[in-house]
């Protein structure tokens, strides 16, 4: 058996879906398809049911993929007993993280990382944090600096590195007058510029249920980035973790504005599915993450 065929087939009975799988794991959906087709010529079974709308997995299909998954995990750990002890690591993790993140958490892990670790490639994306834990989770990526979520699923292992508050941002121009009352923020005739989705939206939704306010929407945005600059520009007031602010670069033109009560903060940190952190490259970022590596 070959065992690139395998990766694919398992990433492809994660995603069930052909053109995600076919992305993330860097060849054309022909390919994958040729791959699953030789599998299933092997295995003499049927291994996904397909039509035009779906895929699944079929009773065979499980059975490979509980196989299959712990085949690799086992090949991953002999190829690491058989490494030399004196030999670096080599090869490519891929970091998802949002455009903050890359600004105030990773330069610093990275340096350490870099410094310890000369020969290891990084594929660094960035991106919406909403879908931080979903590309960990859909393994497009290896590991994620992102926020941890209220439930945190039993697949992941989650290192805290920073709390960050989750503030509103108001323009600092004067606001106009309709969006007070007796001094106080108005929330519900307020326009409210705020995640389309994710942890903040959330925390927001909760927020304003919370309160029995039912909120003016101005705008959905993708990324905390995009928020800054809407509310910026006068649009309205948003919703972004405070570390937005102080990396953005039209951060000095919005103001904080209090929420009471006070919105519970982000706990950001690296994410990463259980099952891999043993392997040797994940394991490595993983502990200089935490601040193990050697500095």
């Amino acid at each position: 058996m070959d065992l690139r065929n395998l990766e694919l087939f398992l990433h492809l009975a994660d995603s069930l879906h052909f053109g995600k799988s076919a992305d993330a794991m860097a060849v054309s959906p022909s390919t994958l398809s040729r791959a699953i087709q030789r599998l299933e010529q092997e295995t003499g079974c049927v291994l996904f049911e397909r039509d035009n709308r779906s895929v699944r997995l079929t009773p065979a299909g499980e059975k490979l993929r509980e196989f299959g998954g712990s085949l690799l995990q086992e090949w991953r750990r002999l190829k690491q007993e058989l490494r030399r002890s004196d030999e670096p690591l080599q090869g490519r993790l891929r970091v998802f993280c949002s455009v903050t993140a890359s600004y105030f958490l990773l330069p610093e892990v990275l340096e350490r990382f870099r410094r310890r670790y000369p020969q290891l490639e990084i594929k660094l994306e960035t991106g919406d944090p909403a879908l931080a834990v979903d590309k960990i989770l859909a393994d497009e990526a290896d590991l994620a600096i992102a926020a941890r979520p209220d439930a945190l699923s039993a697949k992941l292992e989650f290192a805290s590195l920073q709390q960050v508050p989750l503030v509103f941002i108001a323009p600092r121009s004067t606001p106009p007058a309709h969006w007070y009352h007796n001094g106080a923020p108005d929330w519900e005739r307020m326009p409210l510029i705020l995640s389309e989705q994710g942890l903040a939206r959330k925390r927001c939704d909760q927020w304003l249920r919370n309160k029995g306010i039912a909120p003016n929407i101005y705008a959905e945005v993708a990324g905390n980035e995009g928020i800054v600059a809407m509310v910026a520009l006068g649009f309205g007031v948003g919703l972004v973790p405070a570390a937005v602010i102080d990396h953005s670069p039209m951060g000095d033109k919005v103001r904080i504005v209090e929420p009471k009560p006070a919105l519970k903060p982000f706990d950001v940190g690296i994410a990463v599915l259980k099952k891999r952190l043993e392997e040797p490259l994940i394991r490595a970022f993983w502990d200089t993450a935490r601040g193990q590596g050697v500095r």
